[in-house]
């Protein structure tokens, strides 16, 4: 089986919320995920997060701690994601990817279809306390 490992983002701004985007493409079009992508060769998973957030959304984060690694077994393929903790650096996001984004709060982030690898990281959300902006800065 085809293995994909990608990188994803949980921003979570000053008052809990957390940044969900929409896919605009592809098999999984018009479903909810973290921002992120496929780590290139060479990359740290830090190092792909922030490119790809500057791909996706036109925008700067400060990445926290790794909040979890998931591994799921998409039909045609196995994805290890490794999600970390982010705030925006100064608020500003351009979808250039995505179909849509919101930002939810913990009691609403259900409200949509999440991606079934993403849906982990949000039982996770659902269950513990938010840290509001609660980043350190990590390289």
């Amino acid at each position: 089986m085809k293995r994909i490992e990608v990188v994803a983002a949980v921003v979570i701004d000053g008052q809990g919320r957390v940044f969900a985007t929409q896919r605009g493409y592809g098999d999984w079009k018009d479903w909810w995920e973290f921002p992120g992508g496929k780590m290139e060769a060479g990359e740290t998973p830090q190092e792909a997060l922030r490119r790809e957030i500057r791909e996706e959304l036109d925008a700067e984060i400060e990445i926290g701690e790794l909040l979890r690694t998931v591994d799921y077994d998409y039909p045609d393929f196995h994805l290890t994601m490794h999600c970390f903790r982010c705030r925006l650096a100064d608020g500003h996001v351009s979808l250039l990817e995505h179909e849509a984004a919101r930002w939810l709060m913990p009691d609403q982030l259900k409200s949509v279809r999440w991606l079934p690898a993403d849906e982990e990281i949000i039982d996770d959300l659902s269950e513990a306390p938010q840290n509001a902006g609660g980043v350190a800065k990590s390289e």
